[in-house]
C-alpha cells in the first residue's frame, strides 16, 4: 500500500509470517488482503471493547439462526437474542427476500454492536431466498475450463449479498467429494479432484471477497469421502495422514496460502489427528494444533451448525469449542444457556477472559473491515430488482453454457448436419419440461417427438424401436433424476443411426444412466431443465453453440475426471475481400505495419477490424497485453479501453436516442435538465454546442484534485518541471507531487456502503462526490464559444442524458442498444462481468493510483474515473469486433441485424452535419481536407467519413462512400501514457491508407506523414 497517499497501513497478516499470498485470479484483490488495521480501525475496535460487558463480549461469539418472518412472536424472538443476548451475528433460514431485508434492518437498529450478517449461500441467495437468480451447483461449475468465470460469478453473489445487507457467506465448499453415496456434500463439491477443487473454491472465493463478502470455506478438514450426514451423526475420516494431505487439505491449504479470510470446521472425527474421537469443531488437536499453527491460518474460524446431530448432544459444546480455538459459534440449539455455560467457565477456569477478548478483537475487526459500523439501512424500494439485473442474467447464461459438457462423440456425431430428415427425440421426464428444447431443435430440423413414461405398454416401446432403426438421428431428452425405471428400453437402444443423450438434469443423474449410456455416441451433460440451457444444447447439436466442459468426477466404467470433447461454433464463412471489391493481398500489408509497431514498442499488441458491406474482410489480433515475453497474447475478446472512443460509441449514441425520440433537441440548453447550470455564466450552453465543442468550456477539469487533501502535498499538484516534491512523472512534460493523501469523506480503500464506486484497486469513491463534481462543472473558467476540443463537453451530455431517462448511463445504453445487439462486450466498470485475464492493461505505474500495481479493468481517464467510471467522455471498454457493430449500426441508417435501433433521419443528420469552425461533426471527429497535415484521417480518406480516436491508441471510422468500417484498439499507453510512437508512425492512419488502397482509391502518394 502506497505511504505516500499517507494512509500509513498495515495490512493483517492472515497467512503465516508473511503477506498474503498472490491469488490464481491474475491481480485479484481478497478481502483479506484489504483488511486494514488503520488507526480509525483500532480505535473503534477499542472503544467497543471498553463498553462492553463480559456477558457482551462473549456474546459477540454467537451467530444466531432465526426464521425471515415478521411476524410479532418472531420479531420479538430477534430483539431478545439482539439486545439481551447480545450476539456477534445472525443467519437467516429460508423464507422471502423482503422479509429477510426487513428484519435485517430492524437487528441492526436493535443492535448496540452492529451485527454480522451471514448467510449460507453456496449457490447465492437462492440457495435460501425465492425469487432471485438460481445459480448452478458446485458440482455443474467444476466442468466450467475458465476459472475467472467463477471469480465473476464469486463477485457477483457478493454484490447480491451487499444489496441485502450481508456480510458473510458460508461459501465455498472445499470438500472433495471422491466417494459417490456420500449424502450430504455430493453436488455441492467441485469435484473429486483436490487441485480442481482448490482453483475452483479459491476463484470462487477470491470473487466473493473482492466484493466486499466474508468467504468461509467449508468443511474443515473435508466431508467429501464420508458417507454419513453430520446433519443426523458424527462421520469417521479413517484415513491416514498421508491420505489426507493429498486429498482433503489440498484446498483448504490454497485457501490459506491464498490469503481468504474464513474458514468453518466440520463436524468430523480425524484419528489421525486426533485419536481422542472428539469431533473436529471440538478438537485442539485440529482447530488449533493443525489449522492455526500447523497450517498458519489466523483469520475467523467458524463451527459448523452446533445444532447437528453430529455433535448436539454433547455437554459445553460452545466451551468446548471455543478451548479448541474457534472464534464463532453457529447457531448452538440454546443460545442464552450456552453464553450462561460460558461464563461460568470463564468464571471457574476452563477459559480465561483473555481468551475471550482475544477471539472478540478479531471479531470486531472484521466487522470494521466488512463496514458494519458503517450502519446502512437496506433500501427496500426496487430490491428484487436491484438483485436481478441484466449483468447477473447474463453471468447466469455464461456460466451455464460454460459448464455444458459433451462426452463421447463418438465418429463425431455433433454436430448433426442439416438435412430434411425428421429427428426422432424420445422425451423422458414431465410433460413440457423440455419444451423450449424440442421448440429450438425444430428451428433446424423436422422433429418427431415419442414421450416415455413408466406406464407406456410393451408393445408400444417395441414399435418406437422400430421406428427409431429407421432413423437417422436420434435423441434421448432427459429431464427426470429417475432414470432407473426406463434403463432396459435405453439399452435395448442400440441402433444403426447414432443415439445421442441429453440430460436437463443434476450430475448426480450420470451415474444413475451410465449402464445405459454405453452404446450412445455422444452424451451432453446440461445439468439443469432452465429454458436457456434447453435452446443453447439444441444450438449446439446443430452446430450453433460450441462445448467445452470437462467432467470433474469420473463415470466409471465410461468417463474419468476431466473428460470432454470440445467443439466450437463454426466461423461464419465471410466472402473474400475480392468479392468485396478490396484487394486480399494489398490487406495483407496490414499485418507489416502492425508489427512494425509493437516491434518499435509503440504499443505491445492491438486488434484490428475491418468491415466492407456490412461484412469483415480484415480481423486480426496482434502482440500481447504487455512487454513481458510471458504476457497473454491478445485475443479477440479481449477488452480494451477505448478513452474518448466512448464519446461516440456511447455518450453520442444515448443522445442521438433521446433526440430519435423528441427528448431531446440540438437547441435546448443543458441548464435546462442541469440545475447547478442555472444562474451561472453557462446558463445558455446549447447541446449543439458540446456536440461541436464550441461551449468555451476548458479542455479539462482536475475533478480529482477535490478529493485531495491540499494540504498533504507541496503545490501545485502537477507541474512541468521535475523537483524534489515532484518526481513523479505523469506525462510526457508533468511531473506530480511526491506525497499525498485523499480526503477521508470522498475516497476510502475500503468498499462499503458509503465507498461504493471503484478507482483502482483498492480505492473506493463516496458517490457523493458527484455534487463535487458538478461544483467544478459549475465554476470552470468559460471562454469564447469558439472550437476548442474538451472533455467536459462530453461530460455534461452524459449529465443530461442521466437527468432526461432518469437512471445511469451505461444502464441505459445496455437496455437500448448493447444487449439487443448482442454486444455482450462492450460496457463500462468491465470487472462487475469479467475478469482482468481478458481486459487489457493501459498503464503499469499510475501518478494518481498509486497502490495499484497496474491499471487493469479501472478507467485510465482521471476524469471518468472519478465520475465512478462511468462517463461521458471516457470509461467504455470493448472489443474492436463489438466497436464496429456500433458503427455498422450508424452506416446502415439505424438497424443492425434486422432491428431498427434509430430513426434514419437521426443517423443521417448527426454523421453529415459539420461545424462552420472546424473540421467537427455533431460529437463526430471528421478528416480535416484544408490542412491534411492535421487531419486524423488517411490522406485518401474522402469527407464523408466520421469517427474518433482515443488517448489510450484507438480508433473507430466510417467511411459511408465506401461501406467501409475501420476499428483499430490498442494500449499504446502501457507502460507509460507519455509514449506517443503510434501517433508519431501514423500507423492507424496508415492502416486506413491501406484500405483504400485495397479498394483502388488512394492517392498517387501514399500519407507518409513525418
Amino acid at each position: 500500500m502506497n505511504r505516500s497517499l499517507g494512509l500509513c497501513l498495515t495490512v493483517l497478516l492472515l497467512t503465516a509470517g508473511r503477506w498474503c499470498a498472490a491469488s490464481a485470479q491474475e491481480g485479484a484483490p481478497t478481502l483479506v488482503a484489504r483488511v486494514q488495521e488503520t488507526d480509525e480501525c483500532r480505535a473503534w475496535v477499542e472503544q467497543t471493547m471498553k463498553r462492553m460487558t463480559l456477558k457482551e463480549k462473549v456474546g459477540q461469539l454467537f451467530v444466531y439462526t432465526i426464521a425471515p418472518h415478521t411476524d410479532k412472536k418472531n420479531r420479538a424472538l430477534l430483539r431478545e437474542v439482539v439486545q439481551d443476548c447480545h450476539v456477534g451475528g445472525l443467519l437467516f433460514s429460508g423464507g422471502r427476500l423482503d422479509d429477510q431485508a426487513v428484519l435485517t434492518n430492524q437487528a441492526q437498529e436493535w443492535a448496540q454492536t452492529p451485527l454480522l450478517i451471514t448467510f449460507d449461500g453456496e449457490w447465492g441467495l437462492a440457495m435460501r431466498l425465492k425469487e432471485v437468480p438460481a445459480f448452478p451447483r458446485n458440482m455443474a461449475l467444476g466442468c466450467i475450463q475458465d476459472n475467472g468465470l467463477l471469480f465473476d460469478y464469486g463477485r457477483e453473489v457478493a454484490r447480491q449479498c451487499r444489496e441485502m445487507g450481508i456480510h458473510v457467506n458460508f461459501a465455498p465448499v472445499a470438500d472433495v467429494n471422491i466417494n459417490p453415496d456420500n449424502p450430504v456434500i455430493n453436488t455441492r463439491s467441485f469435484g473429486e479432484d483436490p487441485q480442481l477443487v482448490a482453483d475452483k473454491a479459491t476463484a470462487y472465493a477470491q470473487g466473493l471477497e473482492s466484493g466486499g463478502v466474508l468467504s468461509v470455506a467449508k468443511h474443515f478438514p473435508g466431508h467429501g469421502d464420508t458417507n454419513v450426514d453430520s446433519h443426523e451423526a458424527l462421520p469417521v475420516l479413517p484415513f491416514d495422514r498421508a491420505r489426507l494431505d493429498s486429498v482433503e487439505l489440498p484446498p483448504f491449504r490454497q485457501a490459506v496460502r491464498s490469503g481468504l479470510g474464513a474458514i468453518m470446521v466440520g463436524h468430523l472425527q480425524v484419528p489421525a489427528i486426533d485419536p481422542t474421537g472428539l469431533p473436529a469443531s471440538l478438537s485442539p488437536a485440529i482447530v488449533t494444533g493443525l489449522l492455526r499453527h500447523e497450517m498458519g491460518f489466523k483469520g475467523l474460524i467458524f463451527t459448523d451448525a452446533l445444532a447437528m446431530k453430529g455433535v448436539s448432544g454433547r455437554g459445553d459444546l460452545c466451551v468446548a469449542a471455543l478451548q479448541a480455538g474457534v472464534d464463532m459459534l453457529l447457531t448452538p440449539r440454546a443460545v442464552k444457556a450456552e453464553i450462561a455455560s460460558v461464563l461460568k467457565a470463564i468464571h471457574e477456569g476452563a477459559l480465561t477472559q483473555a481468551d475471550i477478548d482475544e477471539r472478540c478483537r478479531r471479531v470486531l475487526t472484521y466487522k470494521y473491515a466488512l463496514g458494519t459500523h458503517h450502519r446502512h439501512p437496506i433500501r427496500l424500494s426496487g430490491l428484487k430488482e436491484r438483485i436481478w439485473t441484466p449483468e447477473a442474467a447474463d453471468l447466469l447464461e455464461r456460466l451455464q453454457s460454460a459448464s455444458l459438457t459433451l462426452l463421447g462423440n463418438q465418429k463425431r456425431t455433433l454436430p448433426f448436419p442439416h438435412s430434411a430428415d425428421t429427428l426422432l427425440v424420445v422425451r423422458i421426464g414431465k410433460e413440457q419440461a423440455d419444451t423450449a428444447f424440442i421448440r429450438q431443435l425444430s428451428q433446424f430440423t423436422p422433429v418427431r417427438t415419442l414421450r416415455l413414461t413408466t406406464s407406456t405398454p410393451t408393445a408400444e416401446k417395441q414399435r418406437w424401436l422400430d421406428l427409431a432403426a429407421r432413423k437417422r438421428q436420434v435423441v434421448v431428452s432427459a429431464s427426470t433424476r429417475q432414470l432407473k425405471p426406463f434403463g432396459p428400453f435405453l439399452a435395448s437402444l442400440t441402433l444403426n443411426a447414432p443415439t445421442v443423450y441429453v440430460l436437463f438434469t443434476p450430475f448426480v443423474t450420470l451415474e444413475t444412466t451410465r449402464s445405459s449410456m454405453v452404446s450412445a455416441a455422444a452424451v451432453v451433460a446440461a445439468h439443469s431443465s432452465d429454458a436457456f440451457v434447453q435452446r443453447q444444447v439444441a444450438k449446439a447439436l446443430f452446430g450453433h453453440a460450441g462445448l467445452d466442459g470437462r467432467l470433474p468426477a469420473k463415470l466409471p466404467p465410461l468417463f474419468d475426471v476431466g473428460d470432454g470433447v470440445t467443439y466450437a461454433m463454426p466461423q461464419k464463412v465471410h466472402r473474400t475481400p475480392e468479392e468485396l471489391g478490396m484487394d486480399g493481398s494489398c490487406l495483407a500489408r496490414i499485418d507489416s505495419l502492425a508489427k512494425a509497431g509493437m516491434a518499435a514498442k509503440a504499443f505491445p499488441g492491438c486488434q484490428i477490424y475491418v468491415m466492407r458491406k456490412g461484412e469483415v474482410v480484415y480481423d486480426r489480433c496482434f502482440g500481447s497485453f504487455t512487454y513481458d515475453g510471458h504476457a497473454q497474447a491478445v485475443r479477440p475478446d479481449d477488452l480494451y479501453d477505448l478513452a474518448s472512443l466512448t464519446k461516440t460509441t456511447a455518450t453520442l449514441l444515448a443522445v442521438m436516442k433521446l433526440y430519435d425520440q423528441g427528448l431531446l433537441n440540438l437547441t435546448d440548453k443543458a441548464s435546462a435538465f442541469l440545475p447547478y447550470l442555472r444562474g451561472t455564466d453557462k446558463a445558455d450552453i446549447t447541446i449543439r454546442q458540446l456536440l461541436l465543442h464550441e461551449s468555451g468550456l476548458p479542455p479539462g477539469i482536475p475533478f480529482y484534485q477535490a478529493a485531495i487533501d491540499e494540504e498533504s502535498y507541496t503545490a501545485p499538484f502537477v507541474q512541468a518541471k521535475r523537483d524534489a516534491a515532484h518526481p513523479v512523472q505523469a506525462g510526457k512534460r508533468a511531473y506530480a507531487a511526491r506525497t499525498f493523501r485523499f480526503r477521508p469523506e470522498w475516497v476510502s480503500t475500503m468498499q462499503t456502503d458509503t465507498f461504493s464506486l471503484p478507482v483502482a484497486e483498492g480505492l473506493w469513491l463516496n458517490p457523493r462526490f458527484r455534487s463535487e463534481c458538478e461544483r467544478l462543472l459549475a465554476e470552470a473558467p468559460l471562454g469564447r464559444s469558439t472550437y476548442r476540443y474538451g472533455c467536459p463537453n462530453f461530460i455534461l451530455l452524459k449529465e443530461v442524458v442521466e437527468h432526461i431517462t432518469g437512471e445511469p448511463m451505461d444502464e441505459f445504453l445496455d437496455r437500448e442498444f448493447y444487449r439487443p445487439m448482442g454486444l455482450k462486450r462492450l460496457l463500462f466498470r468491465p470487472l462487475r462481468r469479467y475478469g482482468k485475464g481478458s481486459i487489457a492493461p493501459t498503464v503499469r505505474a499510475d501518478y494518481l493510483r498509486r497502490g495499484a500495481e497496474m491499471l487493469q479493468g479501472y478507467v485510465h481517464d482521471e476524469s471518468a474515473a472519478f465520475f465512478g467510471g462511468v462517463s461521458g467522455n471516457a470509461g467504455l471498454f470493448g472489443t474492436a469486433a463489438d466497436v464496429a457493430a456500433v458503427y455498422q449500426l450508424l452506416l446502415d441508417g439505424g438497424t443492425y441485424q434486422g432491428r431498427r435501433y434509430l430513426g434514419e433521419s437521426t443517423c443521417h443528420l448527426f454523421t453529415t452535419a459539420t461545424s462552420r469552425q472546424s473540421r467537427r461533426g455533431l460529437g463526430f471527429d471528421r478528416p480535416d481536407t484544408r490542412r491534411p497535415e492535421k487531419s486524423p484521417c488517411a490522406a485518401s480518406a474522402p469527407a464523408s467519413v466520421y469517427g474518433h480516436t482515443g488517448f489510450t491508441g484507438t480508433c473507430a471510422w466510417v467511411d459511408p462512400d465506401n461501406r467501409l468500417v475501420y476499428v483499430f484498439l490498442s494500449n499504446r499507453t502501457f507502460p507509460h501514457p507519455w509514449n506517443n510512437l503510434l501517433g508519431q508512425m501514423n500507423i492507424r492512419t496508415d492502416i486506413q491508407e491501406v484500405l483504400y488502397q485495397a479498394l483502388g482509391k488512394a492517392l498517387p502518394t501514399p500519407s507518409t506523414r513525418p
